[in-house]
């Protein structure tokens, strides 16, 4: 009964009729899934095989919406079955202050006595159930359970010690981080199992301590050396300039440091938080915010690449990691520590560098008098006061600029130097308003189409340009359209993993 008739099948070709006449086109040739699904395989490609620590705080299990978790579940197992390794740390603040109050604190750590340790591990198990029931569902929902078996695993995977007693101060069960078991979670890793954890830690002695669970993470995702550690928030917030009212995507992080200072606000490494008067006087989600990127600076500091700080609602983690313009806030490491602007003091050392690039007809002669004349162009990364690396950026009308003389020392190539130096200098020209940048090259032309710039004619180049150009020397022509910032976060990934 539900077979087709043979004889009522046609072979047609899709954009015309028999006569002749051009058919619509269907409606999903018109849906921008075919674009976004391209535009996110090399993300796709990035992230796999990478790992990324999830802080899941209590109050997500709780929303007036149940489907925010739910999806957030989801999301966490797409991630998964794209290939990148998982741990999940769950808090359970929300739950204990629900029960018991504001919470009896110094220093931003609650004091945990013995009746509120029992609360603590009734709660704790609440939140890791919740996580593994939801967890496990979205799993077998994307289709695992046929193609691809992976579990959730909780246990001991680090060990707790108590504070102790801190001027004057008894913390009783309120401990920190002893020893992360990393070999232990990487062989969970290696069987394709995502390892989940609570806030409660023992002791080799057998005693339980209740762990603050940012903290948790940042220093779970320090001792795996996690590519990435990710923070979800309650609320959807995000950063604002108060002067262009500009959404701040980015942070280095000296810039976050810088955010922090002037806040007041400190994050130790064990868990203890100091707040200034103007974090003090600040509302509550300001300092929800402030903490998360205090804490992803504790992590950033311990060796992880990036910390990002994301809404749970919306696909929000999956905007964040697989498009690029993300979703959040991202929080990633001085890459450009040690280049400064050239002073008349380099001018020596960026000439011995480039002199034997110059001597092969790599590069255009430039002697110290040029050199001189033209230092304020010049950016220069040096170690132990000797330069290494150098570029030149020239700022051209019409939203152009020209990176030339971008030379690495032989001693420090293929670890990065070339695209740290690179990358400064597009973040430069974009912080000058150009949004098409420019590179002149003989020998070099591979490297800058790797780094998504695409051949251009002479025509295109300012006019300025155009008129000094040197049609003997016959340089080939590259540009790179750059709209924000993000565009340069996403390059970034491709060299700093």
């Amino acid at each position: 009964m539900l077979a087709i008739e043979p004889s009522d099948v046609e072979i047609v070709v899709n954009n015309e009729t028999k006569t002749g006449e051009t058919l619509e086109p269907d409606i999903l040739r018109q849906l921008p899934f075919v674009n976004m699904f391209r535009g996110s395989a090399n993300y796709i490609a990035n992230h796999r095989n990478t790992l990324a620590v999830y802080h899941i705080p209590g109050g997500l299990l709780d929303l007036p919406d149940p489907n925010v978790f739910r999806d957030l579940m989801n999301d966490i197992a797409l991630t998964w079955l794209l290939g990148m390794k998982i741990v999940i740390v769950v808090g359970c603040r929300h739950q204990i202050e629900k029960r018991l109050g504001l919470p009896n604190e110094s220093q931003g750590l609650r004091i945990t006595d013995e009746d509120t340790l029992r609360i603590v591990k009734e709660e704790a198990g609440y939140v890791r159930f919740e996580v593994e029931r939801q967890l496990a569902r979205s799993l077998r929902v994307q289709g695992a359970a046929q193609a691809i078996d992976g579990n959730v695993v909780s246990g001991n995977f680090f060990s707790a010690q108590p504070f102790g007693i801190l001027d004057g101060t008894d913390y009783q069960f309120t401990g920190f981080v002893r020893r992360v078991e990393v070999d232990k979670i990487k062989q969970l890793h290696s069987n394709r199992d995502i390892c989940l954890l609570t806030t409660l830690g023992v002791s080799p002695s057998g005693e339980c301590f209740n762990v603050n669970s940012e903290c948790l993470a940042a220093s779970v995702a320090g001792a795996l050396q996690a590519s990435k550690i990710i923070y979800f928030t309650e609320k959807d917030m995000e950063l604002r300039h108060k002067v262009h009212q500009n959404k701040i995507q980015s942070l280095r992080l000296s810039d976050a440091r810088g955010l922090l200072d002037f806040y007041g606000m400190k994050c130790d490494k064990r868990g203890f938080v100091t707040l200034g008067d103007e974090a003090n006087t600040s509302d509550e989600n300001t300092r929800d915010m402030l903490l998360r990127i205090g804490w992803g600076m504790q992590a950033l500091t311990q060796g992880v690449k990036r910390a990002h700080i994301i809404s749970p609602k919306f696909g929000a983690v999956l905007q964040e990691l697989y498009t690029r313009d993300g979703s959040g806030t991202l929080v990633s490491g001085d890459l450009y520590e040690g280049i400064r602007r050239a002073t008349v003091h380099d001018v020596a050392g960026i000439h011995e560098l480039i002199m034997p690039l110059i001597q092969l007809g790599t590069l255009v002669d430039r002697p110290k008098a040029t050199l001189e004349n033209d230092v304020d162009t010049y950016y220069v990364l040096t170690r132990d006061n000797h330069v290494v690396a150098c570029g030149q950026l020239k700022l051209y009308q019409g939203g152009y600029a020209e990176i030339g003389c971008l030379v690495v020392s032989q001693e420090y190539r293929s670890r990065g130097r070339g695209d740290a130096m690179l990358g400064y200098l597009e973040r430069l020209a974009l912080m000058n308003g150009c949004s098409s940048i420019f590179v002149l090259s003989t020998q070099t032309m591979e490297w800058f189409l790797e780094r998504g710039f695409d051949s251009a004619k002479v025509g295109q180049l300012p006019t300025a340009r155009q008129e000094s150009y040197n049609y003997r020397r016959n340089s080939k022509i590259y540009i790179k359209k750059i709209e924000s910032q993000r565009d340069l976060d996403a390059s970034e990934l491709w060299w700093n993993r």
